[in-house]
Order: structure tokens, then C-alpha cells, then sequence
């Protein structure tokens, strides 16, 4: 029996509504898998994710990349290579690798544990917090590893910062901003270059430290951090960035979850200026969209303008 091919597309919507019907991708997935060796029983759609993803047993999980993600596909590959044995955390090892219609793929080992977004929401605030300077010394621990051939990632960092401030205020213009913010950014935009430096020593960033990237477990009644995984927007670049996604998801202004997240980095209580460099940073974020990601409730109505913002999403 002859196995369908994998289609060329040519954009991202229209890889978006073939992705959402696995019975068009899954059989291609499946022979994939054969291929490489690999027991296909109990195979289990992932429907959240950007790629076509599936899990093999209870032991592997196939990653497939559009050619038009293929960016994606470099960075996890090359990040599972770089960061494998560098962690305490378990992260992803890779079993094979290869290409299908143009369309390269993974096979990676598929980690214990519960994903945090079913059980961030439900965690005792202290657990929170233990959590959060978890999240902080993990992305502490990924910095320290050497970039190796993430270094060539492209954009670089100073071109990616460059491209984010030209775009700035289109960008939350159109994602509909209040005014009174808006109203900022002008003057924030000019502080710019003496708030992020363009030239320190670039580290790994993967750019999503959020409950839905990583994997927890409970020992005691105690949850605590158990994986990381999702390596595909990986870039080279400025440390403080990586402080954005737990900050905006997780934690939401409470004092003691900002604490405890900084002194997991390894910063002390946040002063003005960490507080003014890392609102500039959400704002140029690859992902920024403060009216979707700032998890305070009613945050646009606490505050008047973008210093006061700063204050309340990096209380303490």
C-alpha cells in the first residue's frame, strides 16, 4: 500500500487547517515512525503545538516540521544537541532524525510528569513560589551552557532587537493598547538603547519558560519543576529576556512569586531600573501582546501608564 505524501504549503493558515485533521497527516506519521524502527501502538495526537505531533507509546514522541518551519526544526535539534547532559532537568533526547517530502522530523523521548498548565492553576501559593524559583534556576542553568551552534541562529540578537523597536508601536497599536500606554512608549522606545544592551555576552534563550512548555511532579505533596521541553524558538541574546514569559503568565504581580523567580535567576529584589528593562523587554517580546499575556486581573484599569505598569507586574 502506497502512503500519501506530505503537501507543499506555501503558508502558515493553510498548514494550520491541515495540522487540524490528523486522519489527513497521521497514517504519513505513523509510516514515519516504521521507518525508523519505531512500535506505532496507542500512537496520541497532540492538537496544541505549531508542528505535527504524536506520541509513540509512552516512551517516544515524533516531531514533524512544515518546510516553512523549518527554522523551528534547527533550533530544537540543534538545542537537544547542545543542552543534552548540561542540565539537572530532564530535557528531550533525541532517537533519530530525517526527512519526509521535504519535511524533516524528530523522534525524542517523551518525559514523566504532569504538564504545568493542568496544575499551575489549582497550587497552593507556596508551591507557587517554590515553583517559580525553580523556573528561575532552570533558566539560570540553560545560560551557563555554552551556545555552540546556536550562536549562528539567525536573526542575531542586536538585528532582532532592531527590527522589534521599528515595529514597536505598530505592533500594539494594532493589538489595541490603550491609549494611555501607548502614550509611553515613545519615551521608553528613546531610553532604549541604554536600558538593554545590545553587545553583552549572548546566552541561550528559549523564550517560553511558561506552564505550558514544562512538566511537574509531586513528591510530598510538593510539586516541583520535572522537564523542560519545546526548544523551537530558541535565539541567541541578552539573559534578562527569558525573565518575560513566567513574569507575564505566572506570576501575576504577586510579590512573593516575583521574588522568588529573580532570586532563582539569581537577581536580588527588583530595583527601578531592572523593573523599566524588562517592561521594555515585554514590550519588544517576539510574542508581545500585553492585553493577552499579563495575567492580573484588571491591570488596565490599576494602573495609568507604563511606569506604573512596571511596578505592578514586578511588585516586591
Amino acid at each position: 500500500m502506497t502512503t500519501a505524501s506530505l503537501p507543499h504549503f506555501t503558508d502558515a493558515q493553510s498548514f494550520r487547517i491541515f495540522r487540524s485533521s490528523p486522519q489527513q497527516w497521521l497514517p504519513i506519521a505513523l509510516d514515519i515512525a516504521r521507518s525508523q524502527g519505531v512500535d506505532v501502538g496507542s500512537p496520541h495526537v497532540f492538537t496544541t503545538g505549531t508542528n505535527l505531533v504524536v506520541g509513540l507509546g509512552d516512551r517516544l514522541i515524533l516531531k514533524i516540521f512544515p518546510p516553512l518551519l523549518r527554522a523551528q526544526f534547527t533550533s530544537e535539534r540543534s538545542s537537544l544537541k547542545q543542552l543534552a547532559g548540561r542540565l539537572h532537568l530532564p530535557i528531550p533526547e533525541i532517537v533519530a532524525e530525517g526527512m519526509r517530502d521535504g519535511w524533516p522530523y524528530l523522534i525524542i523521548t517523551r518525559l514523566t510528569g504532569t504538564l504545568g498548565s493542568e496544575i499551575w492553576p489549582q497550587l497552593p501559593e507556596a508551591q507557587k513560589e517554590r515553583v517559580l524559583r525553580q523556573v528561575g534556576e532552570a533558566i539560570a542553568a540553560v545560560q551557563r551552557a555554552p551556545l555552540g551552534p546556536l550562536a549562528q541562529i539567525e536573526p542575531r540578537w542586536d538585528a532582532f532587537m532592531r527590527a522589534q523597536m521599528q515595529g514597536c508601536r505598530d505592533r500594539h497599536t494594532r493589538l489595541g493598547l490603550a491609549p494611555k500606554f501607548l502614550a509611553g512608549l515613545d519615551d521608553l522606545l528613546r531610553e532604549l538603547p541604554t536600558l538593554i544592551p545590545m553587545d553583552a555576552p549572548p546566552v541561550i534563550l528559549i523564550g517560553e519558560y511558561i506552564p505550558e512548555n514544562f512538566l511537574l511532579a509531586c513528591h510530598d505533596d510538593q510539586w516541583s519543576l520535572a522537564g523542560l521541553f519545546d526548544f523551537g524558538d530558541v535565539r541567541a541574546g541578552f539573559r534578562d529576556y527569558d525573565l518575560l514569559g513566567p513574569s507575564a503568565f505566572m506570576a501575576a504581580g504577586r510579590p512573593g512569586r516575583v521574588r522568588s523567580l529573580l532570586e532563582g535567576f539569581g537577581y536580588a529584589k527588583p530595583d527601578f531600573a531592572l523593573k523599566r528593562r524588562l517592561m521594555a523587554l515585554m514590550l519588544l517580546h517576539h510574542a508581545s501582546d500585553l492585553n493577552g499575556h499579563i495575567c492580573i486581573a484588571g491591570w488596565q484599569e490599576q494602573v495609568d501608564d507604563l511606569v506604573e505598569l512596571q511596578d505592578l507586574i514586578w511588585a516586591g
